[in-house]
Formats: structure tokens, C-alpha cells, sequence
């Protein structure tokens, strides 16, 4: 598809192209095998010299369109669905890093991500260094160690909403021979595109805004085919050595800048691990990146109208929302998300943690979820449950309070939210 074309074409018609006569729905492959005529027809798949298909815990042409369209959008090379953002996040650090490797990552991270690389991949033998979004060039050049394998930060972090400086990270990272990953989940690829700012992977949820329902869990990653691995081969051995387990392939050098990373977290990985997207799912994923660019202007001006109306009621301690001038982001926010960023607000209700309780109770329209990003309102209190697992230090590291609510617009009428939140703390303040 051209270069040229805007982003709501590409979401509308991107990565799946049928031909004369072929259906123009993305059709779903719910197969789990293939059939072929030939051992030695089957066997070049085995060996990476031909494309197609043999078992759908690998590849699936459902989940290859779509997330062709993934790739389109970014902006990338190459992309692979996986069976949730988590995943995604796993898969693509794990797919550089090893035991005894480290990795250096923003603080300011969804609980779940921090969990992931805190706790489980660290029993894995990586290590990784937290650093403030907001720190100094030399507190960021500081993390480095010889064995960094890359820098891992989200764009809008969930919930905190901090922004990050993806040019600074993507500098600091490159000084060091390392990528930078990005997890755009929160502002999707039509307000922010990280590619354009020099971050090398991008991964997504794509339960949040892509499916934009709450119909199907998913990830996605991205790669934007430009980081040269061969370059900085004594690093990225994994990509630039053989493959014992695949036949001796050196990805590096059998595909290229842009195919060496997805190509290898595939054969490799997802051979392994298994954590496929089922085709059902792809195909539900397909339907909501097909309005993605309608709904996510929405979000946006829900969002901004409720976080000017939080800011202006004296029962509320703070607001967080990077659209909002005098927001601490607001200067990152207009240079990499000019156009909006996201539907979610993080405020606090004076009172502290009960009274974050007290207020969510009371709401009618948003409903208590741990989702988020939806089409319908919905809101959570992190510190009781997605970060749950964080003592009062690793939260206030995060940027996350015992009495910050986040709140996800969805596309209802702003003035309905509005007048919900009111409401809602008219009685939770009598109580």
C-alpha cells in the first residue's frame, strides 16, 4: 500500500489486498494444520526457504494480515500477533535478551509489565534497571552495562500517563548499540507513530484500543526494520550467529534488517512458547482497527472534557492528563501526540485511598474493570489491584498513588461522563 496514503485508509484497508473474485472480509483460517502434496514441499518451510503455512501455532494467514495491517500502521517492516500484550512484551524482549543479560526500562510501566520483567524474567537470569521517564541524560547513560540488550519504555504509561521523551531514549540507546522498545498501547499508532522518532520495536496490547470492544485479547509487535543487528553482532548473538535448533540459520543474515527480528521471534519463540492469537481473534481485531482512527478521536475529546471538568471541582485532589495545558507532559504530549492522546485520565479524590473506593462506587456509567481503553467507561483503582503486587515505594516510583483512579473515556456523550462523575461524588461526599 502507498506510503503516501493518511492513516484512516490504512486502517480501513490495510494488509489485506483480495484479488479477483476473493472474499473482501479477511477470511478466518481456523485450521490448525496445512496440507501440502510433498515431504520435500513441507520440508523448505522447516528450513525458512520458502513462505506458507504447516501449523498455526507458528504463523496463520489470518493472523499474518492482520498483522500486516499492524505494520502498515506502525510504519514497520514486519509484525506477528501474539495471544496478549503481555506476550508481546515478553517476546520481544526475550527474543534479544538471555540469562545474564539486562535490560534498561522506564519506571513509569503498567503493573503487569513490571511484574514481568521485576519478578519473572528476572528469575530468568535478566536483569533490568529502572529509571525515572523524567530523568537526567546522565542518570539514563548510567544504566548501561556492557550486557544491555535494550531500552524498554511505554509512550503513554498506563496508568500514570507520564510521556515519554522517545527521541531522548532512542539516542541514549543507540549510543549504547541497543534498540529501543516501545509499547504504544495507550496512544495507538494514529496520534503517535514511534518509528518516526526512532524507537527500533513497537509492541501493543491490542485488547485496549485496536479491538476497542473488550471482544478479544491480543498483542502485537512491530519492527521497524531499521536497527542493523550485524553491526553490533558480538551483542545480539541470537540474530547474528547460527541457529542450532533451526538448521543453522544465521537470521541476521538470511533476512535482513528487516525480517531478521520478527523472523526469529516466530521460528523461535512462538515455536516454543505457543502464545498464538487464534484467527477468531485476529479476525474480531481486524473489525476494530477498521474504525480505529474514528474512535480514538472520541476518546480523546471525552477524555479532555472530563479532565477539564476534574480540574475545576474542588473535591479533587489532582488530575493527570497530558492533553491538559499545565499538565507536567503537556510539552511532550504536543510534540509526539500532537493530535490527542489517549481516553484515559488519572485523578485522585480528596480523601485518599477510601475515598477513591467511595467515589467508584457511586459511579453508574463507568464500571469497575480491570479493562481499559474500551468503547464503554469503565474505571480502576491500580494500587488495589493491577499494581497490587508494588509496595508503597516501587508505586510512588511508578507515579502511582494509593488514591489515583484511572478513569477510561469511552464514546459515549462526554456530557453524560461528565454529569455521571458529578453525581458520584455528590453522594460519595454525603457518606
Amino acid at each position: 500500500m502507498s506510503d503516501e496514503l493518511q492513516i484512516g485508509t490504512r486502517c480501513v484497508q490495510g494488509g489485506y489486498h483480495p484479488g479477483n473474485g476473493e472474499p473482501r472480509e479477511i477470511p478466518i483460517i481456523q485450521s490448525t494444520t496445512f496440507r501440502y502434496e510433498t515431504s520435500e514441499a513441507m520440508g523448505k518451510l522447516f528450513d525458512l526457504e520458502a513462505s506458507g503455512y504447516f501449523y498455526s501455532r507458528l504463523q496463520n494467514p489470518t493472523c499474518d494480515a492482520v498483522a500486516a495491517k499492524i505494520a502498515e500502521l506502525e510504519g514497520g517492516s514486519a509484525a506477528m500477533l501474539t495471544s496478549s500484550g503481555q506476550a508481546a512484551n515478553f517476546f520481544a524482549v526475550f527474543n534479544l535478551a538471555e540469562a545474564g543479560s539486562h535490560i534498561v526500562s522506564s519506571s513509569s510501566l503498567y503493573g503487569g509489565t513490571y511484574n514481568l520483567f521485576h519478578v519473572t524474567m528476572r528469575k530468568m537470569g535478566i536483569e533490568f534497571t529502572f529509571v525515572p521517564p523524567d530523568c537526567t541524560d546522565e542518570e539514563l547513560a548510567a544504566a548501561f552495562r556492557p550486557n544491555t540488550k535494550a531500552v524498554f519504555g511505554e509512550t503513554i504509561a498506563n496508568p500514570a500517563l507520564t510521556v515519554l521523551d522517545i527521541e531522548r531514549f532512542a539516542a541514549a540507546a543507540h549510543a549504547h548499540g541497543v534498540p529501543l522498545i516501545i509499547d504504544n498501547t495507550f496512544a495507538t499508532p494514529v496520534n503517535c507513530r514511534p518509528f518516526l522518532f526512532g524507537a527500533d520495536i513497537v509492541t501493543h496490547s491490542t485488547t485496549k484500543y485496536m479491538d476497542g470492544h473488550g471482544a478479544a485479547v491480543g498483542g502485537a509487535i512491530v519492527d521497524s526494520g531499521r536497527f542493523d543487528w550485524l553491526e553490533h553482532a558480538d551483542r545480539f548473538p541470537g540474530l547474528c550467529t547460527p541457529d542450532e535448533s533451526y538448521h543453522g540459520i544465521t537470521y541476521a543474515e538470511r533476512f535482513g534488517k528487516e525480517g531478521a527480528y520478527i523472523t526469529k521471534a516466530v521460528a523461535q519463540l512462538m515455536r516454543d512458547f505457543g502464545a498464538i492469537q487464534s484467527p477468531q481473534n485476529a479476525f474480531l481485531l481486524n473489525l476494530g482497527l477498521e474504525s480505529l482512527h474514528i474512535r480514538m478521536k472520541r476518546h480523546c475529546e471525552n477524555a479532555l472534557a472530563v479532565a477539564e471538568f476534574l480540574q475545576n471541582d474542588p473535591r479533587i485532589a489532582w488530575v493527570s492528563y497530558p492533553g491538559l495545558p499545565g499538565d507536567p507532559y503537556h510539552a511532550l504530549a504536543e510534540k509526539y501526540l500532537p493530535d490527542g492522546s489517549c481516553g484515559v485520565v488519572s485523578f485522585g479524590v480528596k480523601g485518599g485511598r477510601s475515598a477513591a473506593e467511595s467515589f467508584m462506587r457511586e459511579l453508574k456509567i463507568a464500571a469497575i474493570e480491570t479493562h481499559v481503553a474500551d468503547a464503554r467507561s469503565c474505571c480502576l483503582h491500580p494500587a488495589s489491584s493491577t499494581h497490587r503486587q508494588m509496595n508503597d515505594e516501587e508505586l510512588a516510583a511508578c507515579g502511582i498513588g494509593a488514591d489515583l483512579i484511572r478513569y477510561s473515556c469511552g464514546l459515549e456523550d462526554a456530557a453524560d461522563l461528565i454529569g455521571d462523575i458529578r453525581n458520584a461524588l455528590d453522594r460519595s461526599c454525603e457518606s
